[in-house]
């Protein structure tokens, strides 16, 4: 089978790049089409060796898109392809007086077909799958795929050009020098040898003129692409690394970004190997108005401006995507962007470049500082960037066992702001081809920088604070002016932190009750804002603790003691207590609901059932006092629920809890949590077990089901109580206490 019928017949990803590869002018596919039997049937690769055989097969091109054009006339196909053969039969006419360099383009287009057919064979082997294009890539990310790839064929066909070129040179050369050596006399001979001569040189200068052309199309590709990459995909990348700094799961690879900056790289490196190139030909051959003397030096000077770093120019370097990929943390921190004097911390620096080979980089980092406090930072602070430590591509230095330890300065203090910003920065330095002692510096996101544990809270919130609403960050002076949030942003940040630390982010009912917290009942809650000191200064109506605190709290003890019974959605958590009596009382008898405290500095969980009056008319909710993490800590929750009791006024055990809400049987939801029994044919001792029980009048006498406006009471401080009790309930009494939540064995 003929290659372009092979190449029709392939999957959608690789008519992509047959379709991306034929997307430029140098070829179109049109002809490769219409001529495709014709085209592969010729030895393109002695054509462009030969000058005469590219002479012939080119005139034979021209006469077959004669052919195909007569045929379109005579089968009455559309005007529009009878215009675009004529087309490109004026376009090829260029080539009269090179036709190699057509020569070495088709074979060059033929070579690429040949590789893509190769690469899906290969796939269909080994059974891989097909990486299909990313549903989430956006038209931008696209558009500079389709740009890419076009730079890399420019660059892969100059490279033909510049052969071409070369053989071009020694042609006339040759023919120049023969003819100087020879010295015939015969005037004739001479003029005739003269203008053979001249239009070697001609076409020389053509082709000079052509390819220092093509070098400025090929430069004007690349500096667009470059400032779209820094201004735009780099910077969006940066926000992106910021959200999910504060547990949004954005991605940070580096790959599409380390993909397209190496893409650049390669190609100014290659145009600078052809400035080069054509230094040396002119060195061999020049002439009066030789195009290279005097456009080379302006094309250099474009090139190496691309290729530095200058600080002051208006033009990007493919080396100013020098960024922090991982930003600084430490090991028992909360969250990155956190650090502790004393306490060790690292960070990771990417350039993502590839490695070439002539590069060589160093890196360091300095003293960190903001307005009214500055920090030295020790460890080893000097690096040089690798590959083999990149997990991610690109070429990375990654400091470890850094410590932070403050200048002591007469000032001192925080200054008039209760949030201190501090940079972490770090210098590159790099030599690469003829460009030496070139440097430039990152920074990391603005950290927060405390000097005892009982400060992590409150910087963590300052953290969440400044990613979730600075666009800029390099402004270390955000809590000077520190603007509201928007309630949309604010319940998406809170979720992230859910989503973060446990799989499971929070629902729309969940937002809709820590909304009504915070701005009290509302239609909608988009137009709602918060400031920063209500979230994280102001206490809470009625509480000694602050929003966020309460907050942080419920999430702490999740993460610690409620993380698989909230990752199965058995916890409904964020629900008001109005509407938890809402949804109990149109439930069966033993219904029940799990939600978090709104009274527990440090994060409470309670549960509340649905029972009835002997009648089995008036349905009645009843609640516990909430369990802390201390009580979790002793008896896990799903525990507590299995074993709870109530005792009736006969002081008859009964465990109230049957089915979680909505209808869900208790042993269903929590059965694969309890703790299996061991089967022995002797057992020693009679197993005990920790139980929590509350008793009926102290449950009435208590009023545990607390009103939709009042305060819930707050723990009892009372040490519990604690007895023997058997396998089985009713083995050995239990003792309870007057006190409506209480411990016993």
């Amino acid at each position: 089978m003929a290659q372009w019928e092979k190449l029709r017949q392939l999957e959608s990803v690789y008519l992509t790049q047959v379709d991306e590869l034929y997307d430029g002018d140098a070829f179109p596919m049109d002809v490769r089409h219409y001529l495709a039997h014709w085209i592969e049937g010729q030895d393109w690769d002695r054509a462009a060796r030969d000058h005469d055989v590219a002479m012939l097969l080119f005139q034979v091109l021209l006469e077959n898109l004669d052919i195909q054009h007569s045929r379109f006339v005579q089968g009455g196909e559309s005007f529009l392809l009878q215009h675009n053969i004529r087309r490109f039969k004026q376009s090829f006419q260029r080539y009269q007086e090179e036709p190699y360099n057509l020569a070495n383009i088709i074979q060059w287009f033929l070579a690429k077909e040949k590789e893509i057919l190769q690469n899906a064979e290969l796939a269909e082997q080994v059974q891989l799958l097909q990486v299909q294009q990313n549903p989430m890539e956006t038209d931008s990310q696209r558009n500079i795929e389709r740009k890419m790839t076009d730079l890399k064929n420019k660059v892969q066909c100059m490279e033909h050009t510049v052969k071409c070129l070369e053989e071009q040179q020694d042609e006339f050369d040759f023919k120049y020098q023969t003819h100087n050596m020879e010295g015939t006399t015969n005037e004739a001979e001479k003029t005739e040898q003269m203008k053979v001569l001249q239009a070697l040189l001609n076409r020389l200068d053509a082709s000079r003129k052509s390819m220092l052309s093509g070098m400025g199309v090929l430069l004007d590709g690349v500096e667009e692409l470059l400032c779209v990459l820094v201004r735009e995909e780099l910077v969006q990348w940066q926000r992106r690394q910021q959200k999910a700094c504060i547990g949004a799961p954005d991605s940070t690879c580096l790959d599409q970004l380390e993909k397209w900056f190496t893409t650049e790289a390669e190609c100014l490196f290659q145009v600078r190997k052809f400035l080069k190139k054509l230094e040396e030909l002119m060195g061999k051959v020049t002439y009066e108005h030789d195009p290279v003397k005097k456009q080379k030096p302006a094309l250099q000077k474009r090139v190496d401006s691309l290729l530095t770093i200058n600080p002051h120019s208006k033009v990007f370097c493919v080396f100013s995507a020098f960024v922090v990929e991982t930003q600084p943390s430490m090991p028992q921190g909360k969250g990155p962007l956190v650090l502790r004097t004393n306490v060790q911390f690292s960070l990771l620096n990417n350039q993502p470049v590839t490695e070439l080979n002539v590069i060589v980089n160093v890196t360091s980092i300095y003293t960190i500082q903001c307005v009214y406090r500055r920090f030295n930072v020790l460890g080893t602070n000097s690096k040089a960037l690798n590959m083999a430590e990149s997990m991610s591509g690109g070429m990375v230095a990654d400091f470890r066992h850094l410590t932070l330890k403050e200048q002591k300065s007469g000032g001192g203090g925080k200054g008039i702001h209760d949030v201190s910003l501090h940079h972490v920065s770090t210098y590159i330095h790099f030599n690469t081809q003829s460009i030496r002692n070139n440097s430039t510096s990152t920074s990391s996101l603005p950290v927060v920088i405390i000097s005892n544990s009982s400060q992590q809270q409150s910087a963590w919130a300052s953290i969440l604070w400044f990613n979730m609403l600075c666009l800029e960050p390099k402004n270390l002076l955000f809590f000077a002016n520190c603007p509201v949030a928007t309630w949309p942003q604010l319940g998406e940040m809170l979720s992230w932190q859910f989503l973060s630390s446990t799989t499971r982010g929070l629902d729309s009912n969940q937002l809709d009750m820590i909304a009504h917290k915070l701005f009290g009942k509302q239609q909608s809650y988009d137009a709602c804002n918060i400031s920063w000191t209500k979230f994280s200064k102001e206490n809470v109506p009625n509480t000694n603790f602050t929003f966020w605190v309460w907050f942080d709290g419920i999430l702490f003890m999740v993460k610690s003691h409620l993380e698989n019974l909230w990752k199965d959605g058995s916890i409904m958590g964020f629900v008001s207590k109005g509407k938890e009596k809402t949804l109990l009382k149109k439930k069966q008898r033993g219904t029940f609901l799990l939600r978090f405290s709104e009274s527990i500095r440090d994060g409470g969980i309670t549960f509340s059932w649905v029972d009835y009056s002997p009648t089995g008319e008036t349905p009645d909710v009843r609640s516990v006092q909430p369990f802390t993490k201390v009580d979790l800590g002793q008896i896990p929750f799903h525990e507590i629920i299995r074993n709870f009791q109530i005792l009736e006024e006969e002081n008859v055990p009964e465990n109230p809890l049957l089915f979680l809400y909505p209808d869900t049987p208790k042993v269903e939801a929590f059965g694969k949590y309890y703790t299996k029994k061991t089967d022995s044919e002797y057992i020693k001792y009679i197993r005990t077990k920790l139980v929590f029980v509350s008793k009926e009048n102290t449950l009435e006498a208590k009023s545990p089901m607390y009103s939709d406006t009042g305060p819930e009471p707050s723990p009892s401080t009372m040490n519990p109580r604690y007895g023997l009790g058997g396998e089985a309930f009713g083995e050995s009494p239990s003792l309870p206490v007057n006190h409506q939540s209480t411990k016993s064995l």
